[in-house]
């Protein structure tokens, strides 16, 4: 018997028989090419380094944006900065860490506001009196005062109150948690310790992967209750043990340290480091700010003396106290020498502390993740675009002077995460899976095959008996879609001998156009189309991808190793030269650079060998 059946159910049932025949077999390659399966890796962008109004010195020196504006700004909304600047960025951010400094959190805003309760001290009263007296004379001094008191713990105790911390940080807590959309935009939970014991840098950002639940279970950890990292390291282990969550260090730009950031002397017991040390650094800290702001902390030319691209926007200049930067110094600083000497420490203590990851960020003070050149705002908000900014002082603590232009419009960080989560980045940045940028969002891949072991950026080889050819390592590298061509894929090599003595070498392993290396065993420059007068160029060199598998022509498997890959753009306008276009101003001082050669440093591939 037949059953007539309406026109539309006809239609259904004849479609879903054309999709059983036409789908039963694999989609073909490429459709959808944007979309990504389930646990697939993709690059994520963002920055673990801002502050806003809350923190302390920022607020000082006037940022009015919070820490919603912030969030707002990350995910690509258009904002007004605090001098009433529009601004926006050409593409939003995946991740932002708002990490204001734990020590006097929110207090300085509240000083300057005339918070009710503070004004009820005399002292505090005159603060904030002298704060917002536009006709002050001395209101640099009076930021000064106000900042040293709070750090130093001679503050009036009502600023000091554990109450008013708590109730800021649930604040900040709740804000994070109303603007963390899984998937799409995750507002991380950070804040930085701000150790700088004798004016030396040692600032550390706390990262959690978890949510307000979590984290409110114990007040962010301060300076003021101590300066000393092993006792930050404490404080993250009692917090697991206590909360049930995750959460990790990731060692500041160490160039302001003064040769304490990665020391080979425990700078508070003036002992040899232990193995003790080296296992908890290891355990607590897996990343490294390689670039921002405050310069560039890949190496220095006085440390890697044979590489051509060794000084990029260097900052050698002391630190917060004023302390001169002394040679000897410089290889305690940089990212570089301490991957070099984590296997001089290893090989002695059995872990290597500086086993770490490159990532990027900012350091902006200014609420706006903002790390390109053509859109730059400074690292205080008195330093947002002007005629003047490069000519301006940025500080000046005892006789070093830091000018505006000594800037660095850095930078950014890349994570391998399996989807746009906090816990999915928390995971990406343990296991190092992660990049540095100076801006640019250069797409990197950086892996290696070795005796039946595969690892990507981050990871580790282990010698194999029988094995004796290097491993292969294959890198990708696609240009920033909006930006500049590439110049040049470089590994960075630095190794172990059998008799104690390290080594450093940087290879050329692919590169654009028709250039040889020549009989020094160095590649020509790919040239420059910068136009400074228009802060333009062209990407008529270049290329748009560079791919290549490489193994170590001097490869030895009884020797410790790790390697990472350096890829530079060609040639383009630095920050100074799109504000002298924008604001049609003339830069006077042959000092002042006004081309950058931007670039992205991976995590390295360590190698260890079998007399580990």
């Amino acid at each position: 018997m037949r059953i007539n059946q309406p026109i539309s159910a006809t239609i259904f049932l004849l479609g879903a028989v054309m999709s059983q025949s036409l789908f039963a077999g694999e989609t073909k390659k490429g459709y959808s090419p944007h979309a990504t399966k389930a646990g697939e890796k993709q690059v994520l962008w963002g920055d673990t380094h801002l502050h806003t109004t809350l923190s302390l010195d920022a607020r000082a020196f006037g940022v009015e944006l919070d820490q919603e504006t912030a969030y707002r700004f990350a995910r690509g909304e258009q904002v007004t900065s605090t001098h009433g600047l529009q601004v926006k960025l050409e593409r939003p951010l995946d991740f932002l860490v708002v990490s204001d400094h734990s020590d006097a959190m929110g207090t300085m805003s509240e000083i300057i506001s005339g918070n009710k309760d503070f004004m009820k001290n005399e002292k505090v009263a005159s603060w904030n009196k002298r704060l917002n007296d536009p006709e002050n004379a001395e209101i640099l001094a009076t930021r000064m005062e106000v900042m040293t008191s709070l750090t130093d713990g001679s503050a009036p105790d009502l600023l000091l109150d554990r109450d008013f911390f708590k109730n800021t940080w649930e604040n900040y807590l709740v804000t994070a948690d109303q603007f963390n959309e899984p998937g799409r935009f995750t507002a991380m939970i950070g804040y930085e310790w701000t150790s700088s014991e004798g004016g030396s840098n040692l600032h550390r950002n706390v990262l959690y992967r978890d949510g307000a639940t979590q984290a409110r279970t114990a007040l962010p950890y301060t300076s003021t209750e101590s300066g000393n990292p092993e006792d930050l390291w404490k404080w993250l282990e009692a917090y697991e043990d206590k909360s049930g969550g995750k959460i990790l260090a990731l060692a500041h730009n160490g160039n302001l340290s003064n040769g304490l950031m990665f020391p080979e002397i425990n700078p508070e017991t003036g002992e040899p480091l232990t193995g003790d040390y080296a296992k908890t650094r290891a355990r607590w800290e897996p990343l490294y700010e390689v670039t921002q702001i405050k310069g560039d902390g890949e190496t220095h030319p006085l440390i890697s003396v044979n590489d051509e691209f060794a000084d990029y926007e260097t900052w050698d200049r002391g630190n917060f106290a004023g302390v001169p930067k002394t040679e000897e110094m410089l290889p305690f600083e940089y990212a570089r020498s301490a991957l070099t000497r984590g296997l001089e420490l290893e090989s002695k203590l059995g872990t290597n502390p500086y086993k770490f990851g490159m990532i990027g960020s900012t350091d902006s003070h200014t609420g706006l993740a903002t790390g390109d050149e053509d859109n730059f705002f400074g690292k205080m908000s008195y330093m947002e675009p002007s005629k003047e900014r490069w000519n301006s002082v940025l500080g000046k603590v005892a006789e070093t002077v830091t000018m505006g232009w000594q800037m660095t419009a850095s930078g950014y960080a890349a994570v391998w995460a399996t989807e746009n989560t906090r816990a999915a980045i928390f995971d990406a940045m343990m296991r190092r899976e992660t990049y540095a940028t100076t801006g640019p969002r250069i797409i990197l891949k950086f892996n290696a095959d070795y005796a039946n072991q595969s690892v990507p950026m981050g990871g580790e080889l282990m010698s194999a008996e029988g094995a004796s050819a290097s491993p292969v390592f294959a890198f990708d590298a696609w240009k920033d879609p909006l930006g500049a061509n590439l110049d040049r894929l470089q590994i960075v090599k630095g190794s172990l001998d059998k008799e104690g003595q390290t080594h450093e070498k940087v290879f050329d392993v692919a590169w654009s156009g028709d250039r040889e290396i020549n009989s020094a065993g160095k590649l020509s420059a790919v040239g420059n189309t910068v136009d400074i007068e228009t802060a333009s160029y062209k990407n008529s060199i270049g290329s748009s991808h560079l791919r290549v598998e490489w193994q170590d022509p001097n490869f030895n498997p009884g020797e410790a190793a790790y390697y990472y890959a350096r890829v530079l753009e060609i040639p383009t306008p630095r920050w100074t030269s799109y504000d002298a276009v924008a604001f049609e101003t003339k830069v006077d001082n042959p000092e002042v650079p006004m081309i950058t050669q931007e670039r992205a440093y991976s995590s390295p591939i360590w190698f260890s060998p079998e007399n580990k």
